[in-house]
């Protein structure tokens, strides 16, 4: 667990590659146990995360001064909670310049907030050199290559130079399809789902969604441990 709070940011310039179920799946993480966490949805269009989870995320805007006041005064605040961003990518490269512009993670390694990026891979070019650039516009945050399983297998990983001898992949592991008719409709918690419960579900269903969940969590656990030792190890650097 890591001992500061962070401000994560799911992010890819590409659509429909599992941003906003990651988020969803962070901040459900969080909830279970038992830590303040808060969602800020940077998407437009339809199954945006303040759909699926209106008590813990709101819809934010950057497209003009006050929206990005706003958002980035409330992700610097050192108020102890962890803040999940599903960025969209329409938004993308208009967040990621005004972090840079602001020297964002910078600032929040100094109010002792741990900045991470959570980049989804694709084998397109544009990601590529999207997550290239983000190792130089925001060396001072921990970025993190997911995988995505749903999309196919990782043979395109090579492209994506990993950070150091300890850096791994986040997998996403593939949810059964006969889950989606349930967890692809809003409002949805998995924190608080019982999907036993729903008419026409099958009597082991929230058995097996708990064992994909707990996959899931597993992954995120190592990274929340990966968080904590890239915030301690530019502590370190930062007294030295």
């Amino acid at each position: 667990m890591s001992f500061r709070n962070s401000v994560i940011i799911v992010a890819s310039p590409r659509p429909r590659v599992g941003k906003t179920l990651l988020s969803r799946l962070l901040i459900d993480f969080y909830l279970q146990q038992d830590r303040p966490v808060a969602g800020f949805d940077l998407n437009s269009g339809e199954g945006t995360l303040a759909g699926f989870l209106p008590e813990q995320a709101i819809a934010s805007e950057i497209g003009d001064i006050k929206g990005q006041m706003a958002l980035f005064d409330r992700l610097i605040a050192d108020d102890g909670i962890t803040k999940i961003i599903d960025l969209g990518h329409e938004s993308f490269e208009a967040f990621f310049s005004l972090a840079h512009r602001i020297d964002f993670a910078r600032e929040a390694r100094r109010r002792s907030i741990a900045p991470a990026v959570l980049f989804m891979l694709t084998p397109d070019h544009t990601s590529v050199e999207a997550y290239r650039g983000l190792r130089r516009r925001l060396p001072q945050a921990t970025l993190a290559p997911v995988h995505n399983e749903i999309l196919g297998s990782a043979q395109h990983r090579d492209k994506y130079e990993l950070m150091g001898s300890g850096e791994s992949v986040v997998r996403l592991a593939i949810l059964a399809p006969v889950f989606r008719k349930y967890v692809d409709k809003p409002p949805f918690s998995f924190a608080r789902s019982r999907i036993a419960e729903t008419p026409g579900a099958s009597h082991d269903a929230n058995a097996e969604l708990q064992r994909w969940l707990r996959r899931v969590y597993l992954e995120f656990r190592e990274l929340d441990l990966r968080i904590l030792l890239a915030d301690l190890q530019s502590s370190i650097r930062l007294q030295s």
